[in-house]
C-alpha cells in the first residue's frame, strides 16, 4: 500500500457515521410525532446558536418564525400524517440569542412501526437557504423593477401618443367631426399614426391624418415634426400640396432616411354646403359618402412624403352637400389581416355605406371596431380614423 493509499484509507476510517451525522453540511433533527425534538446534530446548533440541551424536548414549531409556526400546524404536520413525507418546504428558524431568522428548506420523512403502522419518529433535514432566499429576493426585486419600468414606458408611450391626437375635437360651425384611434398590440410602444383638426382661417378648417414609418421614440420625433409642420404651414397656405411639400422638405432636411404618408383636407362652408380641397402624399384617399348613397374616393394619389427627392402632391377640390360624410383612415384599417386576407378599401366603402346614418363618433368607432374584429381583436398595426359630416 502506497503512502497516498494509506492516507486515503485513514481518512475513510476517521470519517465514521457519527462524524458524518454531527458535522454534515446540513442540519439533522429527529422529531417525535407531536413535533418534540428528540435529537439534533452539531450543524443545527452551530447554524442556529441554540444549545443542544435547550432545544431537546421542545417542539420544533416553537423554533420557527410566527407565520411558519402556523404553517407547520396547518400544513406540514397534516402532510406528514397523511403522506409520510414533505419535500422542499421553505421555513425560517429563529436563531439564538439575536433572534436572527435562518431561512431553510425542510425535507422530512416519517418512520413507522412495522407491526402497527404507528409513527415512531420524524427524520428531518434542513438545508441553509440563505443564498437562495437572497437570490429569490433579488429576482423579485429585479422583476418588480422591470415591471415598474415597463409601466413607466407604457405610460410614456400613451402620453406621447395622446399628444399626437387632439385632446378634444374643436367646434366646427356647420360640421360634425370625430376621430378614433387604436394602438397596435398592447399600446406599450409609441405608434406612427396621428390626426389633427384645427382652424385654418375664418370659417376654414384643416383635417390631417398620417402614418409615420416605424414605432417608438424615432417615430414620435417624426410624428411631432409632421404634425406641427402642418400646423405651422396651413395658416400661410390653404393648399394641401404646398403644406405637404413643406413637410416633405422638413423631413428631407432632418430625417432623410425616414418617410411618412399623409392626407390633408381643407374645408370651408359654401352656399350649397361645403368645399374641400384635398391632397394625399402616398396615403389612402378620403372616402365621401354622397347623399345619393354612393361612396367614392376623392383626390389623386401622390408620392410618399420624405421618400423621393421631389414631392408630387396634387390638390383636388370637391363639393360637399349637407348630410355628406368624409372618412379618412390609415392603413391599419385596410391592412388588417385574417387568414392571409386583408380588410381592404372595398370593405371600408361597404362599411361606410352601411353606417352613414350614424353620428360621426359612432362611424369612426365602427370602422375601428370592424378592423379589429377582422383580425380577432389583435391590432397588428395602429388604426386611426377621422370622420367629418356636413350639417
Amino acid at each position: 500500500m502506497t503512502v497516498a493509499d494509506r492516507a486515503f484509507y485513514d481518512a475513510l476510517v476517521e470519517d465514521d457515521a457519527e462524524e458524518l451525522y454531527e458535522n454534515a453540511p446540513c442540519a439533522y433533527l429527529s422529531l417525535l410525532p407531536d413535533g418534540s425534538i428528540a435529537k439534533v446534530n452539531a450543524t443545527f446548533t452551530a447554524w442556529t446558536g441554540h444549545a443542544r440541551d435547550d432545544v431537546l424536548g421542545r417542539r420544533f414549531p416553537d423554533l420557527l418564525a410566527p407565520g411558519d409556526r402556523i404553517f407547520y400546524e396547518t400544513h406540514i404536520a397534516p402532510m406528514l400524517r397523511m403522506q409520510g413525507l414533505i419535500r422542499e418546504i421553505a421555513v425560517d428558524v429563529v436563531c439564538a440569542p439575536s433572534s436572527v431568522r435562518l431561512p431553510v428548506l425542510m425535507n422530512a420523512a416519517v418512520k413507522v412501526d412495522g407491526a402497527t403502522g404507528e409513527p415512531l419518529v420524524v427524520r428531518a433535514v434542513l438545508f441553509d437557504a440563505t443564498e437562495r432566499r437572497r437570490y429569490e429576493r433579488e429576482l423579485v426585486a429585479a422583476r418588480e423593477r422591470a415591471e415598474a419600468s415597463e409601466q413607466r414606458a407604457t405610460a410614456l408611450a400613451r402620453t406621447l401618443q395622446e399628444s399626437f391626437l387632439p385632446a378634444a375635437m374643436p367646434q366646427m360651425p356647420g360640421f360634425d367631426v370625430a376621430g378614433a384611434y387604436r394602438p397596435a398590440g398592447d399600446g406599450s410602444e409609441v405608434g406612427g399614426d396621428f390626426y389633427d383638426v384645427f382652424a385654418a382661417g375664418p370659417d376654414r378648417w384643416a383635417l390631417v391624418l398620417g402614418d409615420v414609418c416605424g414605432k417608438g421614440a424615432a417615430a414620435a420625433v417624426l410624428t411631432a415634426l409632421a404634425r406641427y409642420t402642418v400646423r405651422a404651414e396651413v395658416p400661410r397656405s390653404s393648399s394641401p400640396r404646398d403644406v405637404l411639400g413643406a413637410v416633405h422638405a422638413a423631413m428631407l432636411r432632418s430625417h432623410p432616411d425616414r418617410y411618412c404618408t399623409a392626407v390633408l383636407a381643407v374645408v370651408e362652408r359654401s352656399a350649397t354646403g361645403a368645399t374641400m380641397t384635398v391632397g394625399a402624399g402616398g396615403h389612402h384617399l378620403p372616402l365621401v359618402a354622397r347623399t345619393d348613397g354612393a361612396v367614392e374616393a376623392v383626390g389623386r394619389p401622390g408620392t410618399i412624403i420624405g421618400m423621393l427627392d421631389e414631392s408630387n402632391v396634387v390638390d383636388v377640390r370637391v363639393d360637399l352637400s349637407p348630410g355628406e360624410i368624409v372618412v379618412m383612415f390609415t392603413d391599419g384599417v385596410t391592412e388588417a389581416r385574417r387568414d392571409g386576407r386583408f380588410f381592404e378599401a372595398d370593405a371600408v366603402r361597404s362599411l361606410v355605406a352601411s353606417v352613414r346614418d350614424d353620428d360621426v363618433q359612432a362611424i369612426a368607432d365602427r370602422i375601428v371596431g370592424a378592423a379589429l374584429d377582422f383580425q380577432h381583436g389583435d391590432a397588428a398595426d395602429d388604426i386611426a380614423v377621422l370622420v367629418l359630416k356636413v350639417r
